[in-house]
């Protein structure tokens, strides 16, 4: 499959942007969550967010096991989050912040309701490791980052590294590898049409 997205990196700013609802799902969009799980594997993660490859719709892929052929693949399209119960500290990445890590206070369990790519509701009581994924992926979709959840002294530890990857992606952009931050968003409106 020829790729046509690509993991987009801390500060680009797609993954600040809250997604849009999806109203519609075509083949193109099938092939797009195809290439989005090659993207999470071949990235050695576990879910991935339509904005982490700059889709500004509310959809993410997942699968706890984190490799191909094993484990439960979930597509979750329009998802929501109800019922949150107890929390639980635990240490969370993201491929849009390679190397990055901290610890974050997330529900123990909650309730899913989403769409399959067939249309079908979802409605699941999920715990443990899922639950997680859920909550960071769907944090996505509304422009929130993982460490925007820790507690301001943890935070502060990750500064150095989120600085770096800011001066990356803006030297990035001084050469031109990279369109300016106000392109970058103008090109979501292309994305919405179709498809939300």
């Amino acid at each position: 499959m020829a790729k046509t997205l690509s993991i987009v990196r801390y500060p680009h700013p797609t993954l600040r942007y809250t997604s849009k609802t999806i109203q519609r799902v075509d083949s193109d969009f099938k092939t797009l969550i195809a290439e989005m799980f090659e993207l999470m594997y071949e990235h050695n993660g576990v879910g991935l967010a339509a904005n982490q490859v700059d889709l500004p719709l509310r959809v993410f892929v997942a699968n706890p096991a984190g490799k191909k052929g094993e484990g439960e693949e979930i597509v979750c399209i329009n998802p929501e989050l109800n019922l949150p119960k107890g929390n639980e500290v635990d240490r969370e990445g993201c491929l849009s912040l390679p190397e990055i890590f901290g610890d974050v206070k997330r529900a123990t369990k909650v309730k899913l309701n989403a769409y399959d790519m067939s249309g079908n509701l979802i409605q699941r009581d999920l715990d443990g490791f899922l639950a997680r994924i859920v909550q960071h992926e769907i944090d996505h979709l509304n422009g929130v980052y993982f460490f925007d959840r820790m507690i301001d002294g943890s935070r502060l530890a990750l500064e150095p590294k989120l600085k770096e990857l800011e001066a990356e992606f803006r030297d990035l952009q001084q050469s031109g590898e990279i369109p300016a931050d106000e392109e970058l968003v103008a090109r979501l409106t292309k994305w919405e049409s179709r498809y939300a």
